[in-house]
């Protein structure tokens, strides 16, 4: 009976390890390729449970999700202009045929991140030498990663492999003539800056001159008004006395004799020395009598 026992757990343990070497699962991040004696004979790219022979067949899992590859130090290449200029970039791109893939790199990462970027560099090559600095940095700059990707995606697919995307992270001069361009760049805003500051002045002079120029004008229209407003006042004044004096001499007269007194002994320290037959004194000599 214990014999009988032994030999089922045995088999059973037996069983157990057998299924596990036949039964394999697939995971929706990756694809599955069966090897059977160092050959390719399937090829797994949905996910589930699948089986195999045991020992004589095994499985390689790929990353079948989209991978970076980043070039990690700015790559150096040459303009039309015969410029140097610092490349920063990277890819993205996925497996589409594992089989594929798995017989032109050996499913080996690191040797299809490699052909990759020589594609990438060369195609880089080709369209900088067809482009000046200003179109590579800014003018045409989406036009090149879209040429890039498209070369890049055409000569991928040979090893299985999809390229979703090229992109320029950064496009710079070279560090041994960063420092001269920025000394030029420099000069050259100081000089514009100079020049608006110059022009500035010269346009600051010109308003103030204009402005001193209208103030002067105004004052003189003003000063003229005045004069001709206090003439137009006087020969009214004039009017007015001279008719005044032809009505009654004698009453102008008297009345300017008082303007006269008033004016003259205005202050009690005003001192006068005259004769006193004087006609200054014709009104006060008049009105004395008249008192007695």
């Amino acid at each position: 009976m214990k014999t009988n026992i032994a030999n089922i757990l045995v088999g059973a343990v037996i069983a157990l390890i057998i299924a596990s070497l036949s039964i394999y699962v697939v995971d929706q991040r990756v694809n599955a390729v069966v090897f059977q004696l160092g050959q390719v004979v399937d090829v797994k790219t949905s996910p589930g449970l699948y089986f195999k022979i045991p020992l004589m067949q095994n499985v390689r899992f790929f990353d079948s999700r989209i991978l970076t590859l980043d070039t990690g130090e700015p790559e150096r290449f040459i303009t039309a202009e015969k410029k140097n200029v610092m490349v920063d970039s990277f890819v993205k791109w996925r497996i589409i045929d594992v089989k594929q893939y798995y017989v032109s790199v050996g499913g080996d990462e690191v040797r299809a991140n490699t052909r990759l970027m020589q594609t990438v560099n060369s195609s880089m090559r080709e369209e900088f030498g067809k482009r000046t600095i200003h179109e590579v940095v800014s003018g045409e700059r989406e036009e090149i990663m879209n040429v890039l990707r498209q070369k890049a995606d055409a000569d991928a697919r040979k090893i299985g492999v999809q390229v979703l995307d090229v992109r320029l992270k950064r496009v710079d001069f070279p560090s041994e003539i960063s420092e001269s361009v920025y000394r030029r760049m420099d000069a050259e805003r100081k000089r514009v800056a100079n020049e608006l500051r110059a022009s500035g002045a010269a346009e600051g002079e010109k308003i103030k001159a204009d402005a001193d120029k209208q103030r002067e004008v105004i004052l003189a229209e003003a000063y003229r008004d005045a004069q001709k407003i206090k003439g137009e006042g006087d020969a009214k004044a004039s009017a007015i006395y001279a008719a005044a004096f032809g009505r009654n001499a004698e009453f102008y007269s008297f009345y300017r004799s008082l303007e006269a007194y008033k004016q003259s002994f205005k202050n009690k320290s005003d001192v006068m020395v005259l004769d006193p037959s004087s006609a200054f004194f014709k009104y006060l000599k008049s009105s004395g009598k008249a008192g007695k």
